[in-house]
């Protein structure tokens, strides 16, 4: 029998990805130029399935990329000549802010202890600062940032573009993307795909900002927003892009909207109910994020309190439960458990009950 991956990235297929990549195999989907009319209409058909999926705004465009990782340099290149403010609460949040010191940006941030949220009155944005970068769903450390809490940034700041990292939240965080500028996230988490492509949503006020810095400073050469933006217009992409992920995750948002989000997010919140139930009420397990309101519902932290974590791993591995451990200083004393669409609620009371069997 297979395992079950609950790993927070690569993480567990979506459950209709072995019979789409079979379809495409006996189309030879892969062997289609991307300069061909049938990609520009893939590309064209992922768009539509994206901006239903995530309700975005008109004025918003879907560029294709490798990695989110990418994205945190491309949008600081593109977008911000000089200031940038970070809202930092574990590895990741951090990464995005070394990338902007790393291409000599000022770049002020908020840090707070690992596993800790943001109390909205401490976030104090100089007037200064070009771009906002936002962690919606820390994927170390368990934390969320509630959407509401985001929507609340835009109304007190409005000038400063934010940047929302929604890697390991999309597509259960509700964001309401009138209220930001951007947001980017990988499709090997919550969409349950190989790795290997980038999703990066830029709306109109991102496109102005990189047109006033254009040719003054280096932007991201071939894959900058004017380079992605020219090639968008055309449902093209600077370079030969990840077909075979562009085809799957249009054929998986499809299957999401057939679904309906609304049922994906409530069947999120049920599965992380049960999940955070047995934690706090077990012996040997802790939620590791205190506050209930920043508790991730899609990666689950918990301590592991007495005995070894890759002990437990290891125990989990031999029952073909596959979760990933602390992210890490945290490696020796944390387990990390995704619960992405791809995994269904038997799947969880199956990992739920072997863990409190352990």
């Amino acid at each position: 029998m297979a395992p079950v991956y609950f790993t927070p990235g690569p993480a567990q297929l979506y459950p209709t990805v072995a019979g789409h990549l079979q379809n495409a195999l006996d189309k030879q989907v892969f062997s289609q130029s991307h300069r061909s009319q049938a990609f520009k209409d893939l590309y064209r058909r992922a768009d539509e399935g994206l901006r239903a999926l995530f309700g975005l705004p008109q004025d918003y465009a879907i560029y294709f990329t490798g990695s989110a990782t990418e994205i945190w340099e491309r949008s600081l290149q593109s977008l911000t000549a000089q200031h940038t403010y970070h809202l930092v609460n574990g590895s990741f949040s951090k990464k995005y802010l070394d990338h902007a010191k790393w291409l000599g940006r000022d770049a002020q941030a908020l840090q707070v202890p690992f596993g800790q949220g943001f109390s909205l009155d401490t976030v104090k944005v100089p007037a200064e600062v070009e771009l906002l970068a936002i962690t919606q769903n820390e994927t170390s450390s368990g934390v969320c940032m509630p959407v509401a809490d985001i929507h609340a940034l835009r109304e007190k700041y409005v000038a400063p573009l934010i940047s929302v990292d929604m890697v390991s939240g999309a597509p259960y965080a509700a964001l309401d993307f009138s209220q930001v500028d951007m947001a980017f996230f990988s499709v090997q988490k919550g969409f349950g795909l190989p790795a290997g492509l980038g999703v990066w949503l830029v709306n109109e006020r991102c496109r102005a900002k990189a047109a006033t810095l254009e040719g003054k400073q280096y932007t991201g050469g071939h894959y900058s927003i004017a380079s992605l933006q020219d090639q968008y217009q055309q449902f093209q992409t600077p370079c030969t892009p990840n077909v075979l992920d562009i085809y799957l995750l249009t054929h998986v948002v499809e299957d999401m909207l057939q679904k309906g989000v609304a049922q994906i997010r409530k069947e999120t919140e049920t599965k992380a109910a049960k999940v955070y139930s047995f934690l706090e009420e077990s012996a040997l397990f802790a939620p590791f994020v205190q506050e209930k309101a920043h508790r991730s519902p899609t990666v689950i932290v918990a301590d592991v309190l007495e005995k070894p974590a890759v002990e437990v791993i290891s125990m989990l591995k031999a029952k073909g439960l596959v979760v990933g451990s602390g992210y890490g200083a945290f490696k020796e004393k944390q387990i990390r458990i995704a619960n992405f669409p791809a995994v269904s609620e038997q799947q969880i009371d199956v990992l739920v009950e072997a863990l409190r069997l352990l």
